[in-house]
């Protein structure tokens, strides 16, 4: 019997708006860390179920039907990824890692040493981005450059300042939001000053994703598990890029052939380049599945961008609105980060907890900016998805200022 069967719930009082994809969640169960990572539509959870009962095989080693049915669905994910971006394998190759933060460091960690002058990013990245740029720029002997970024996210840079640079910088905040308005600007000014630009798209490819169709940067790198997927992470790289990387982390599935001092790579797909050893062949699979989704998904009639919307400006008011709570967004974002400066953000979120509302605590991987820079205490974290209803926002608002009045 498929899980579906199993675990699938009839809906509760505040589920009554919620799509059934999500039905699994319990009544006044209302999950706001979707930045973290989404929950799964059901047809994902089913993907990845029948991937492990009906044709659990290796892809890229075997020719039984099981394995062919694994190559073909890869395959096929591969080209969906793509295809959610406008972008064409002619140019562009698909990698499949562990996270955002382990592609990032596949990247920044066998580019060619000599050619770069220096590495830059900005105050508010997510640590995925912040602590790989300082090794990479230690191993590659250059320069580190932190910048800021405007109110609307575009990052703030002389032209001089990618002369030769390695530009990495997120394309949504996993703080506010803010989006990098100025990307196609920036991807122009680095490349004809003889840089790359490497985008961390984590948080956007949930619901910002026309930012990122069909863009010249040389790389994205995102995660599934934040796009309704199964856990996994992403790497679309431009051709020229991997043909350029020094690599120093190869295993199988990256080689033709293997002598005793040497080995030939594999030609023709250059997406293997980062791909050594056994692939996690359900969880591509499913990220197939999440895309399929996200192609007919309607949340109460709504294109998925209009619902985010709605739902942001919601959370905004009804955040704003709470007695003695700052927030650090000045408009509405699917991701609003809050405190309370009379109050323990920790305590706050077990607090919540225990009326069944989920959110973040703390600095979000952001510690430079959040910590050091801006001097703040440890944060609440609200962040949205497609399963995110109405009744969920009025719920975790509601019991927020329930929970302050009673505090104060």
């Amino acid at each position: 019997m498929k899980r579906s069967t199993l675990f699938r719930r009839s809906p509760g009082p505040l589920e009554t708006s919620r799509t059934g994809d999500f039905g699994y969640l319990q009544p006044g169960e209302v999950y706001l860390d979707a930045a973290c990572q989404s929950l799964r539509p059901q047809s994902v959870i089913d993907a990845l179920t029948d991937y492990y009962t009906t044709y659990n095989a290796c892809g890229g080693r075997v020719k039984y039907a099981w394995g062919q049915k694994v190559d073909a669905q890869v395959a096929d994910t591969r080209q969906a990824v793509l295809g959610l971006l406008g972008l064409s394998a002619r140019n562009h190759a698909v990698s499949f890692t562990l996270n955002t933060t382990y592609g990032l460091n596949l990247l920044l960690h066998q580019l060619p040493l000599g050619r770069f002058d220096r590495v830059v990013t900005s105050h508010i990245e997510h640590n995925s981005v912040f602590l790989p740029t300082i090794t990479a720029a230690r191993r590659l002997g250059v320069e580190r450059l932190v910048l800021d970024r405007a109110a609307d996210g575009a990052l703030l840079y002389e032209p001089a300042q990618l002369e030769k640079a390695v530009v990495v910088v997120n394309a949504a905040s996993n703080i506010d939001g803010r989006l990098l308005t100025n990307l196609s600007d920036l991807v122009r000014d680095t490349h004809a000053r003889g840089g790359i630009v490497i985008v961390d798209a984590a948080q956007a490819m949930g619901h910002a994703r026309a930012l990122l169709q069909k863009t010249d940067a040389d790389a994205l790198c995102f995660s599934a598990h934040k796009m309704y997927g199964a856990s996994l992470g992403v790497v679309v790289a431009r051709h020229e890029l991997l043909a350029s990387l020094e690599l120093s982390f190869v295993g199988g599935g990256m080689v033709a052939d293997v002598r005793e001092d040497d080995f030939d790579l594999v030609q023709g797909d250059p997406g293997a380049l980062l791909e050594p050893g056994l692939q996690a062949w359900g969880e591509i699979i499913a990220l197939g599945r999440a895309i399929d989704w996200l192609g007919g998904i309607r949340p109460g009639g709504l294109s998925p961008a209009a619902h985010i919307s709605a739902l942001s400006t919601r959370l905004f008011e009804g955040l704003a609105a709470v007695p003695g709570l700052t927030l650090l967004n000045d408009a509405p974002s699917p991701v609003i980060s809050v405190y309370a400066p009379a109050q323990d953000s920790h305590r706050l979120a077990v607090f919540l907890s225990h009326s069944q509302i989920m959110v973040r605590s703390g600095y979000f991987c952001a510690h430079h900016h959040l910590k050091e820079r801006l001097g703040l205490p440890p944060l609440l974290r609200f962040s949205l998805g497609l399963h995110s209803t109405e009744a969920d926002i009025d719920a975790a608002t509601g019991a927020l200022t329930r929970l302050m009045k009673g505090l104060s």
